[in-house]
């Protein structure tokens, strides 16, 4: 019960100092099992920091039960709005927790007057509640990226992430370090032999450590390569040839022709509108070998269209042997890699309807503006942490009211 309320001056700002004390018609209930017990004295009065009232620090303050218990013996009494021996009630953790996903975890500090490690503690609190509660039922299709972390392009610099893109539900299901076979390994033990068993669908990109592991482990699912990565490689080449035939031709008039192209070859075709269409129809008619590699690449994203496997694979079959005789090796090198992963990229006509693929790059999209956001995380533990609380979705505990 509240028992008292004062305004209490701290330097040059001003809190509220809320006392609490325990109810003269109830039994003190047990720290452990929350039966009620009988009490035989207390501990030191402590302090919580409770959610600010327009503008002033709030602070609960109360003396602490100790309650006998027949089992656990003596224990402290059970505090609905304490969380161990954190100095930070739980609604208050939770409001921090919730504009953290909105805020940089120091700007969340700085507006409501706490430290960057209030913040940061609430935020864990939160995940590991969260991780604690999550259900893991119904997971049909999983995606598999890597994110970079950190300078270099080590293993280390690299994350590997499982999301879930089910159709219904879209989620971060898992972080590890590396971007190697033992990382996917300790992912998928971490999920564990019953969820594994109702996946149906896996989505990743030609990373071989990530086909290796999945054709292993995940033998009966349907493991499709991610439209995006694909065109991506396609795009890579085109802009490969761009940038050589740029920087020979200088000032010439085949260098004005490629000036500021670079956005409007890697768009469809089909997207370029205006003058920048106008720029692209005269270096597709020069028939130099960036136009030749682009006609190519549009030729190809007529794959994506087709609904058939059958028709698809004999449409692969002539694509790749007409750019095998374009004696453009950017281009080889990548029809080359598309044969090689051809029954996992016609996976991908199997999977239409069932799978998101998109969301897996989606989701990488929001975990690198999280690393800006807080202008990149140094420690792994942290961006981990950040990660879970922003894209897993994790369920959050009930309170009595809301400040959100």
């Amino acid at each position: 019960m509240y028992e008292d309320e004062r305004l209490v001056a701290r330097g040059t700002r001003w809190r509220l100092g809320v006392t609490i004390r325990p109810h003269t018609q109830r039994a003190p209930p047990r720290g452990v099992c929350r039966r009620p017990g009988t009490c035989h004295g207390h501990t030191e009065e402590r302090e919580w920091t409770f959610v600010p009232l327009f503008g002033l620090e709030v602070v609960l303050k109360h003396t602490p039960q100790r309650v006998d218990c027949a089992t656990d013996g003596a224990r402290v009494e059970f505090m609905p709005w304490n969380e161990g021996k954190r100095t930070t009630a739980r609604v208050m953790m939770q409001f921090l927790g919730n504009w953290a996903r909105r805020l940089s975890w120091k700007e969340t500090g700085e507006i409501f007057k706490v430290s960057w490690q209030t913040v940061h503690h609430s935020v864990q609190w939160m995940a590991e509640w969260g991780k604690a509660h999550r259900s893991l039922d119904g997971i049909r299709a999983i995606g598999i990226d890597e994110l970079h972390f950190g300078k270099g392009k080590r293993s280390a610099n690299f994350l590997t992430l499982i999301y879930q893109v089910d159709v219904h539900c879209r989620r971060l299901l898992w972080v590890g370090k590396r971007r190697a076979k033992a990382t996917l390994r300790r992912s998928l033990n971490a999920l564990g032999g019953p969820i594994l068993d109702g996946i149906r669908y896996v989505c990743s990109d030609m990373w071989k450590a990530y086909v290796t592991v999945v054709a292993k482990r995940l033998p009966e699912a349907v493991h499709l390569l991610d439209r995006f990565h694909v065109v991506q490689h396609l795009n890579q080449a085109v802009d490969e040839f761009r940038r050589r035939e740029s920087a020979a031709a200088g000032k010439t008039a085949a260098g004005q022709r490629l000036k500021k192209m670079r956005r409007p070859l890697l768009k469809q075709g089909a997207r370029v509108l205006g003058k920048a269409r106008e720029k692209l129809q005269a270096l597709i008619r020069s028939r130099s070998k960036t136009a030749r590699g682009y006609v190519l690449k549009e030729a190809f994203l007529h794959f994506w269209t087709y609904r058939h496997p059958t028709w698809a694979r004999a449409f692969l079959v002539q694509r790749i042997r007409r750019v095998k005789r374009s004696r453009l090796l950017p281009m080889i090198k990548v029809a080359k890699m598309i044969e090689k992963h051809q029954p996992l990229i016609l996976n991908w006509l199997r999977a239409r309807g069932e799978v998101r693929t998109g969301a897996v790059e989606g989701f990488n999209n929001k975990a690198r503006v999280i690393t800006k956001r807080a202008y990149g995380f140094r420690i792994y533990e942290t961006l981990e942490l950040a990660l879970y609380h922003n894209l897993a979705q994790l369920p959050q505990p009930e309170v009595t009211h809301r400040f959100w």
